[in-house]
């Protein structure tokens, strides 16, 4: 798991053999998958592709006091307007004198290609430390400077000293890899090599022994929550509010966090992931440098996956016994919150899209309000997925699609299911809505939707989407997707070559 050694992370095909290429059950998924044999699985043809450049900067967008510089052409830096304005309204919720979302692209043109672009980034973190004076500097590598060879480490080696700001470099070329996911251990990667460090701690400056007892109880008790940029700030509040019940002191990294909280996040007592394919790469590596255990099982969406989540944090500090009395008032409380809305729900057929880990606890919960869950659609799938798909009820049913992108697997499956709900990813919801099917994001950053609160913001908003859908079935009959009829009779799977994962 030593990879901080070098400049770039492995890609998740080869450090976690995952694929992005599946048509079948869950349960299918699930047994094929645990022998290793889908990660070679591929299409004869794709239709669209993820970058995981723009994935990497959603995580170091959030960053508080740092200038982000994309290196590229202006096409990748243009990524960065998508950020903007909600990123800044995020920085000012942490803090009411910050900055906001700060970028740079050094616009690489066709000179460059040819001729090199190492003297724009020189210039560009020049430029930004004198205009901006940020904490740190995040220097985004994309594809072009990545096949003309700019040595971006060399310039950030030859300038950190004449500069006050941290520069942190960060690898997330998008042709290297087809698991956008990788751009997570990227961003983190960069994290790890140049923002996170054993701090030095003189407990001698505190001469009062009930001071220095009370110091070291709060270090004993610190726990970093690893958010994710696609949370909400009441997500955060909320299991804020359930670790407090724990008696936890709570840092939330990385989205949204100063670069000197990364500094502190070797003091914690645990690292508390909520979404195993958001953060393994980085509490694996705390674990191995510093022996900072972590939980990584499962997300906090839903009743029981909350529950759990809880449980595993709670077993930790020996709290296990608080945690299920917290657990029983909160469950009681929401269950009678949710008895009014399930008598609308129960029996309604949803179809679900997104990041593996969300799908599935996503589904379980809607399973839980009476939904029959057709099928789920993941952007990858890797180890993590299986004890979720092994917990899922009726998985030997439901239909996984594993798919970066590729909306026509969808619009066939959608076409043969005719579901009342579609659940999925901002990117992904306008397809579905094409077809005349309400749809309902499957996240939202403007409100709750982790832990028990959530359960109950999710369900009231669903039950709302589903009380009226005439909107969506008039846009269904006025908008038409770009795909033959006769596509909708065969096989959604058509072009995936399951034959090495035999």
């Amino acid at each position: 798991m030593d990879y901080i050694k070098e400049k770039t992370p492995p890609i998740r095909e080869d450090r976690l053999l995952a694929c992005n290429a599946f048509g079948g059950s869950c349960c299918d998924l699930a047994k094929t998958g645990k022998k290793g044999c889908l990660n070679k699985t591929k299409r004869s043809f794709a239709q669209t592709q993820g970058c995981q450049l723009n994935l990497s900067m959603a995580i170091l967008d959030s960053i508080r006091d740092s200038v982000v510089i994309v290196h590229g052409p202006i096409g990748c830096g243009g990524a960065g307007l998508s950020y903007g304005a909600l990123t800044s309204q995020y920085h000012k919720l942490r803090d009411k004198n910050a900055q906001g979302f700060l970028w740079i692209n050094t616009n690489l043109d066709e000179s460059d290609v040819i001729n090199g672009g190492e003297k724009k980034l020189h210039d560009a973190i020049l430029y930004a430390e004198k205009e901006f004076r940020p904490s740190s500097i995040i220097i985004v590598n994309s594809c072009v400077p990545a096949l003309i060879g700019d040595d971006i480490d060399g310039i950030v080696a030859s300038l950190q000293n004449e500069v006050v700001a941290k520069l942190v470099p960060v690898h997330c070329e998008g042709f290297k890899t087809k698991i956008m996911a990788s751009a997570y251990d990227s961003a983190y990667h960069g994290i790890l090599r140049n923002l996170v460090g054993q701090p030095e701690h003189d407990d001698s400056v505190i001469e009062d022994e009930l001071e220095l007892l009370k110091e070291k109880y709060k270090r004993s008790r610190s726990v970093n929550v690893l958010n994710v940029s696609s949370m909400s700030r009441a997500d955060e509040l909320e299991l804020e509010r359930l670790l407090k019940a724990l008696d936890l002191n709570v840092r939330f990294l990385p989205c949204y966090a100063h670069p000197d909280d990364f500094t502190l996040a070797t003091e914690a007592a645990l690292n508390i992931s909520i979404c195993a394919t958001h953060d393994d790469y980085f509490v694996k590596h705390l674990k191995e440098k510093y022996n900072i255990p972590y939980v990584l099982q499962t997300i906090p969406i839903g009743i029981r996956n909350t529950n759990q989540w809880l449980l595993d944090v709670a077993e930790f500090f020996g709290e296990t016994e608080r945690a299920k009395r917290l657990i029983e008032v909160e469950t009681k409380e929401l269950n009678e919150a949710l008895e009014p809305f399930k008598n609308q729900l129960k029996g309604k057929r949803v179809f679900l899209s997104g990041g593996e880990i969300r799908i599935l606890t996503t589904a379980e919960l809607l399973q839980d309000l009476g939904f029959e869950v057709l099928g789920v659609r993941g952007y990858h799938y890797d180890e993590f997925a299986n004890p979720l798909i092994d917990n899922l009820p009726g998985n030997e049913k439901i239909i996984f699609n594993v798919a970066t992108g590729q909306p026509f697997e969808q619009a066939n499956l959608l076409e043969s299911f005719k579901p009342d709900l579609y659940v999925g990813h901002a990117g992904m919801n306008g397809w579905a809505a094409k077809q005349g099917i309400p749809t309902f994001p499957i996240f939202i950053q403007s409100v709750n939707y982790m832990g028990y609160s959530g359960v109950y913001e999710l369900t009231r908003r669903v039950s709302r989407v589903l009380k009226n859908t005439q909107f969506s079935k008039n846009f269904g009959k006025n908008v038409k997707l770009p795909y033959v009829d006769e596509w909708y009779g065969k096989d959604p799977f058509t072009y995936i070559d399951s034959s090495l994962a035999l």
